[in-house]
């Protein structure tokens, strides 16, 4: 293998490991020449008198000769009649048309209502995950070089209790944990499996936190204002263990904030929207040596329809890279450097069904993919699968209401 292939092989190496071992989470002039007077004057031709012949004695009289005069043509002026003012037509009064009043769209407020003694069941489903795989020809991949995928999945069942609610319309409720399941792997090697539904996994320290019960404070926009209370939770976990530290981190105080966030509702006073009304919120993810990404999230309310009684609202995300976020990330030259290597693709997008009669959530899911690939610029036409390294990363949140 050629030196420079050895060493770019060797960079994407680098590359893959420290992906896996790092952190997760547009005129014409008017009027014309003056007319000349139209004819030419005719001067009268002068008189010559005949000499005089011998006299003739008229039987009357001596007729006097006579004079022959030409009269001179009269100069005739043409007659230039000053323009008239022209008559303003005055049109019949057409009728006025009449505008019809355009109705105002139907507007729906999306947002959580709350009623103490309220009772709700769902399911959080939440994964992040990211890999790194080889492709290419049989015997092409570098010595020592392991792939697969490191991160986790967790669902978690609970029930939502509204224990009371405030004049600002916020709501506290208490959560208590019905069913647990945990997988965590490290380059496709698992290194937890718990299910609480099964019967072997018992006697894990994750299990420890099913029936427990923690309170948190929700505003009707879906987030969390505060975590009131986790002591009874975060207590049942209190050992050393791998298991124990990973059960602790479920009821920390950033991932109930997180599971309990509900995505899609727009902000307090804006929540009086109607179909087709856009709105936006931001957020970004750390992909380690790969960088940092933010997105601005775009939510559409779709429609509104009668589905067993209810009126539900469908609303629709899709998001595009922010702007503001790649300029603040321009700034960190270190942040993402081996990003530049690779060619990058992404999709981000999501969904949310809300009840609006009650103001409960029917579900709500939000996923993020996003993948780079890097191919050896070195291999030739003769290579029919020239080796390249492709990375991966995966985001997801998904809420629903179970009965």
């Amino acid at each position: 293998m050629k030196p420079d292939r050895i060493l770019l092989l060797g960079a994407l190496l680098v590359c893959g490991l420290l992906f896996l071992g790092g952190c997760e989470s547009t005129p014409a002039e008017p009027g014309g020449a003056a007319v000349e007077p139209g004819g030419a004057v005719v001067e009268p031709k002068e008189v010559v008198e005949p000499e005089p012949k011998e006299a003739v004695k008229p039987e009357v009289g001596v007729k006097e000769p006579v004079k022959v005069v030409v009269e001179p043509k009269e100069v005739v002026k043409p007659v230039v009649e000053a323009n008239e003012p022209e008559k303003a037509v005055v049109e019949p009064n057409e009728p006025e048309k009449v505008v019809e009043p355009v109705e105002p769209k139907p507007t729906f407020v999306l947002a959580l209502k709350f009623a103490a003694g309220d009772t709700a069941s769902y399911k959080v489903t939440t994964e992040a995950d990211k890999s790194v795989l080889w492709q290419g020809a049989d015997g092409s991949k570098p010595t020592g070089f392991t792939g697969g995928h490191t991160g986790t999945r967790v669902e978690v069942t609970f029930v939502q209790e509204i224990k009371s609610v405030g004049e600002d319309g916020k709501g506290v409720a208490e959560i208590t944990i019905k069913g647990l399941k945990y997988l965590a792997k490290v380059k496709d090697s698992v290194v937890q499996d718990f299910d609480s539904s099964r019967e072997k996994d018992s006697s894990s320290p994750l299990n420890n936190l099913v029936g427990k019960s923690y309170t948190i404070e929700l505003t009707p926009s879906g987030q969390v204002s505060r975590v009131v209370d986790v002591n009874a939770a975060s207590s049942a976990v209190k050992g050393t263990t791998a298991t124990d530290k990973a059960a602790r981190a479920l009821v920390s105080e950033n991932v109930i904030l997180e599971r309990h966030q509900v995505r899609g509702l727009p902000a307090g006073e804006k929540s009086e929207v109607h179909q087709g009304q856009t709105w936006s919120s931001s957020e970004s993810f750390d992909f380690g040596m790969m960088g940092t990404k933010a997105y601005e999230k775009v939510y559409t309310l779709k429609e509104v329809s009668e589905s067993g009684g209810r009126k539900v609202a469908a609303v629709e995300m899709k998001a595009v890279p922010s702007t503001a976020g790649a300029q603040e990330m321009h700034k960190d030259k270190a942040t993402g450097f081996l990003s530049r290597m690779f060619d990058n693709t992404e999709s981000f997008s999501g969904s949310l069904e809300l009840d609006l009669g009650s103001g409960v959530v029917i579900k709500c899911a939000e996923q993020l993919k996003s993948e780079w690939l890097a191919v050896d610029p070195a291999a030739g036409e003769a290579e029919k699968q020239p080796s390249a390294l492709k990375m991966a990363a995966l985001r997801l949140y998904e809420l629903e209401r179970v009965e």
